[in-house]
């Protein structure tokens, strides 16, 4: 049994698996996982991971937003991106494809062929095409995460560049009178107009979708449509990276 953990901005994401797969999974807010399950050892965090509550595992390996700053006790780190496309590629079957990873304060898109990461693009500098901008607008609106996530014809055109500013424009469409069904799609479509960049830079004929935003419809939908692709959303796409490092775990058991 191995222990994945991706230390993401807004939650963390732990998987318990073998090599026939997940076995348990648990995702914790970040500030809450440090503060009840952490405790500040001589070199670095110590986890209580039996107050986790995720059962015995023989090796941790870690990876995420917080690798860099929080060293967890006796686990293995290697770079998110690598974790990501272990992840991606294990839970596919896939190894010539684009990943597209939005998670809740970064974006990340990753060519892959045969197997290797040959090229990638990230965004960790704005929260504008993340899930904390999906967040933050579902809020304005007055639904939920999930509800906003289905939602994509007839978008209500919206051009800001800034999550700020685009809480600030999406107001002011309100106060125009458009429908919540087509501001909400107006908000997915400014997350693909985010990203279609990169895409198009790091262009496949499949593209991988993870994250937790990739857990709505409406953003995958509109990328393949837009796009011509074929968009592929694993069974557990929030917990790729955990997953990943896994993976990891029990390919260097030796």
């Amino acid at each position: 049994m191995f222990c994945g953990i991706d230390l993401g901005s807004r939650s963390v994401k732990l998987v318990v698996m073998d090599q026939e797969g997940v076995n348990r999974s648990e995702i914790f807010e970040t500030v809450q996982f440090y503060r009840n399950y952490g405790q500040p050892g001589q070199n670095g965090l110590v986890v209580d991971f039996a107050s986790v509550g995720v059962g015995e595992f023989d090796k941790v390996v870690a990876t995420g937003y917080g690798r860099n700053t929080i060293n967890i006790v006796g686990a293995t780190v290697i770079a998110e991106l690598k974790a990501h496309v272990i992840g991606a590629m294990w839970q596919t079957g896939l190894n010539n494809f684009t990943l597209l990873d939005l998670g809740g304060q970064d974006s990340k898109v990753i060519k892959v062929r045969k197997g290797k990461m040959v090229d990638f693009a990230t965004n960790d500098k704005c929260a504008a095409s993340t899930g904390r901008y999906l967040e933050n607008m579902a809020t304005v609106l007055g639904i939920s995460l999930a509800e906003l996530s289905n939602y994509k014809e007839n978008p209500v055109e919206l051009s800001a560049t800034c999550a700020i500013f685009g809480e600030s424009e999406l107001i002011g469409r309100i106060v125009e009178g458009h429908s919540v069904p087509q501001l909400a799609a107006g908000v997915n479509y400014t997350i693909f107009k985010r990203i279609k960049p990169m895409l198009h830079s790091l262009a496949s004929e499949v593209i991988v979708f993870t994250g937790g935003v990739a857990l709505g419809k409406a953003i995958g939908q509109t990328i393949s449509s837009e796009l011509g692709v074929e968009v592929v959303v694993p069974k557990y796409p929030q917990l790729n990276g955990a997953i990943g490092c896994g993976v990891y775990s029990w390919e260097k058991r030796g």
